[in-house]
This record gives structure tokens, sequence and C-alpha cells, in this order.
């Protein structure tokens, strides 16, 4: 009898340790809540539960600021070693580290996953006086001081979008009037408002506002025309040679274990193959574009280099 209620309470025990052990997973959103950060690492969390490939608990901490690098360098200091912390990141934070000159080090995190990728927009509103992305550009070449335009973090992806465009444009970088905002949406009101002229974003944080008639579509930084987006023409469609995409992925903590880094790149490369992931990547207007664990770094490894020619080239870094 003692013998049977031991190994009761053993059992019992093992079940609280298994569900101790994936409340433990934790994962750094280093953005505002609702922004393309946000919804990738819930979304990702949430399909896989949906799929049954990983079903515990996650806790989630959004912590935003300078292009994700405050919410990094906080999970790059107060997470390392531990066997289940996550962190969503993606090609602004590139930038943002060299502008920012920011502690982060993003050669020290274990690389999980790249997940998607998301093309931008540039969009003005509905009833704006450029009907094209020649007139907006018109209007930067005559006045860039006066024709504000917001997008991401400094140094990111929106950011580089539009040093693009102008320098194809023949409009002098450091003349630009570029206004960082908290997210997407903080971008839509700027536009709508009118403090900003025009707003760079990517695709999926734009286009509801656009089918609701607040804001028009003028180009797109895709290689060619987006389906659902068949009117909008590319920027290389309309002369200007800007092709670019934000893409994001997952982070390990420093100095995960092992066992646990090629779990989570298993977990992840099931979920990018799953009817679910991809249920998410339609809903979402995001492209896949999944790469596994240590492919992933020498990626990441590459893109720290075009990146930070991309800012000196443009004039936004020395």
């Amino acid at each position: 009898m003692r013998l049977t209620r031991l190994l009761k309470s053993v059992a019992v025990a093992a079940v609280f340790v298994a569900g101790a052990a994936q409340a433990q997973v934790s994962v750094m959103l280093p953005a505002n809540p609702g922004g393309g950060w946000d919804s990738t690492g819930r979304q990702a969390f949430q399909a896989m539960n949906d799929a049954g490939i990983y079903t515990g608990t996650v806790s989630f901490t959004n912590k935003g600021g300078a292009g994700g690098t405050i919410g990094l360098a906080e999970f790059q200091r107060a997470e390392k070693g531990k066997a289940d912390a996550l962190a969503v990141f993606g090609a602004i934070t590139v930038g943002s580290i060299t502008l920012n000159k920011s502690p982060v080090d993003l050669s020290k995190f274990r690389p999980v996953a790249r997940l998607t990728a998301e093309h931008l927009v540039l969009a003005v509103k509905a009833d704006a006086p450029y009907k094209t992305l020649d007139d907006f550009v018109a209007a930067l070449k005559s006045n860039p001081g006066a024709t504000a335009v917001g997008g991401g973090s400094a140094g990111g992806v929106d950011h580089i979008a539009l040093a693009l465009l102008a320098q194809s444009a023949g409009v002098p970088v450091p003349k630009l009037n570029y206004i960082p905002q908290a997210g997407g949406a903080d971008t839509v009101i700027g536009i709508v408002n009118g403090t900003l002229k025009a707003g760079i974003s990517g695709i999926s944080e734009f286009q509801q506002f656009a089918q609701e008639g607040r804001i028009r579509i003028l180009g797109v930084t895709t290689a060619e025309r987006m389906k659902g987006l068949d009117d909008v023409p590319t920027f290389k469609e309309a002369g200007y040679d800007v092709e670019i995409a934000n893409w994001r992925g997952i982070l390990g903590s420093v100095d995960m274990p092992e066992a646990n880094h090629k779990e989570w790149v298993e977990r992840f490369s099931k979920l990018s193959e799953s009817k679910e992931w991809q249920a998410v990547l339609d809903r979402q207007g995001w492209d896949g574009y999944f790469l596994p664990g240590d492919a992933f770094g020498e990626f990441i490894a590459s893109e720290s280099t075009r990146i930070n020619q991309i800012l000196k080239d443009a004039g936004l870094s020395k």
C-alpha cells in the first residue's frame, strides 16, 4: 500500500514537473503590442499549438524601443543559458544595433529559425494630392524637409527603403525628414491626421487601412506586382531601383543548451511545413522564408554585412 501511494506521489510530482518545464517557455517580443514582431511571435506559437507541435504554456514579454535593441539587450543579459528562452527579431534590428550603438551581439544568440519575409509599401492619405509614386517623389525632390515620412525605427528596413528611393531619385539622403514611429498603427494615424505626408511599412500593417479607404498605397518593394495589390506598381516598375524585404525570425538565448536548441529548431521546422502556419502566412500576407538553425546563423552574418554597407552608402552611418 505504501509503495502504491509512493508511486502515485511520484507520478503526480512528475506531472507538475513537466507542467513547470512547459511553463518556463518565455518569448521576448522586443516591440510594442500589435506590430509585426508581436504578431509573428504570438501567431507562430498559436499555430504550433494548433498543429500539436508544442502545446505547453508560453509567456510573452513586450519591450519595445530602438528597433528591438532594448528588448534584445535585456534578453541577452537576463536569459543567458536558459533552456527555453526565445526572442523574435528581424532585419530592422541589424541596422538599429549600429545606429544605436547597442551592446546587442547577434552572433552570441542561438539561431533557431528564419520564418517570414514581408515586403514594404509606401502609402499616403486617401485624398492626398499624390496619385502615383512619381507624384510623391516630385514632392520629395521639391522640399524633402517638408515631406515627412513615417516608418519603423531609425536604420530599419523602412528607413533604408526610403533612403534607397531617395538615392534612386537623386534626393540627398541627409535632407530626408524621416520620423520613426512606435508601430504601423501609429504611422497610419500620422498619415491620416496629416502629421506625416507618407508612411512606409509592411504590407500587413497597411493593407486593412487601404481596403477601408483611409490610405492609398503608391508602391511596393517587390520584384513583381503582388497578388491582392494588382493595381499597385513596384518601385522598380515606377523607375526606382528599390527591392527590399523585412524578414523575421527566432533566436534562442545566449548559451542555450544544445539539446534545447536542437528541439526548438525541429519544432519550428515542423511548424514551417504545417497547414496551420500556411494559414497564418495567407491571412497576414507574409511570405514563407524558412531557414533553420545554423543556416539561419550564416544568413544573419551576411545580412549584417549587407545592411550595414547600405547604411554607409546611404549616408546613415559612418
